[in-house]
């Protein structure tokens, strides 16, 4: 399949249909998929990945209401207990998802980017972070319909419709579901992955301080990781 049906689908598939008929957006996000699989593909993982634990290991908030995500709790999050351990296959998946975030969150300079997978967590199927940049924020986001009453992450994780928030304030005000962490966010884009089967596989979640900031052709970057990312997930 040509670059450019792969992206039509993704759209098609993600609730984006809108973009398809744009050739500018379309042309960006192929040369976009084009050059992040190429990049995720040149690094290889050594052998013995022992020195590589820190990749499961990050910081994360309290769960505590009413004060967002400035609060970090002592122990971090450790991925190991819900990808099955350590290993050097899950490693390499890791780092090569890494060099994907690092890519796009510092090309598109936005102000928060993750991966997340959906994986049965320790009672319920969960959206786990496996990689980001930007604040520490929540490791795992139910994917419930309660859960998703109040969490973009989750809608999206299960209904497989991509969000893109151009204004947060006034998308709150309106009544839309959103899980708030950082304060300063002003523009979302919350978009999903797909496996080979078409199942809903994960997402992609990015912020800005900005509003606006996932308009038009700023979005194409996004898109791409979002095609390439899957092939990349932990079995």
């Amino acid at each position: 399949m040509q670059t450019y049906e792969i992206v039509n689908k993704y759209l098609d598939a993600a609730g984006l249909p809108h973009l398809i008929a744009d050739q500018n957006f379309r042309d960006l996000t192929s040369e976009a998929v084009s050059r992040l699989r190429a990049l995720a593909d040149a690094d290889s993982v050594p052998s013995n990945d022992a020195e590589h634990h820190d990749l499961y290991r990050y910081r994360v908030p309290l769960p505590t209401q009413g004060v967002g995500c400035s609060l970090l709790a002592d122990e971090p999050y450790d991925l190991r207990l819900i990808l099955g351990g350590q290993r050097a296959d899950t490693t390499d998946s890791l780092l090569r998802l890494g060099i994907l975030v690092n890519t796009v969150y510092e090309e598109t300079g936005c102000g928060w980017l993750g991966v997340y997978q959906a994986r049965v967590g320790t009672n319920e199927r969960v959206l786990v972070k496996l990689s980001y940049r930007g604040k520490p924020s929540r490791a795992e986001f139910p994917l419930t319909k309660e859960f998703a009453a109040d969490s973009n992450n989750s809608t999206v994780g299960l209904s497989g419709n991509a969000r893109v928030i151009d204004d947060v304030e006034c998308y709150v005000q309106e009544g839309g579901a959103y899980y708030t962490c950082d304060p300063n966010v002003q523009a979302e884009a919350c978009l999903p992955l797909f496996d080979i089967a078409g199942n809903i596989a994960g997402i992609v979640d990015a912020e800005d301080p900005r509003k606006g900031y996932f308009g038009g052709v700023d979005l194409a970057p996004f898109v791409a990781l979002c095609i390439v990312a899957p092939s990349y997930l932990p079995k």
